[in-house]
């Protein structure tokens, strides 16, 4: 269940959405800060320091994309991870 705040009359209101799934992208930079990118969402990432932070961080992060964009994000599915050396 999400709550959202119906304005105007200043009311928390519980309403059950339905919940999706996204691949999440976690690398870690030279700073050792966990780096977390939603490819599905244009622009969606964020970062932390620890792995649950992190987490906490891009489910907020998804949920703020997703209004923004109306939640009608693009049905994408991850197919695999590559390694290549030049």
């Amino acid at each position: 269940m999400m709550k959202s705040f119906l304005p105007g009359n200043g009311v928390w209101e519980k309403r059950k959405m339905k919940k999706r799934e996204f691949t999440v992208i976690i690398e870690q930079d030279e700073e050792g800060y966990f780096v977390a990118e939603v490819p599905e969402l244009a622009g969606c990432h964020t970062q932390a320091k620890s792995l649950d932070t992190l987490m906490k961080r891009v489910k907020e992060a998804i949920a703020l994309c997703l209004d923004e964009k109306d939640e009608k994000a693009p049905r994408m599915q991850l197919v695999g991870v590559q390694r290549i050396a030049v």
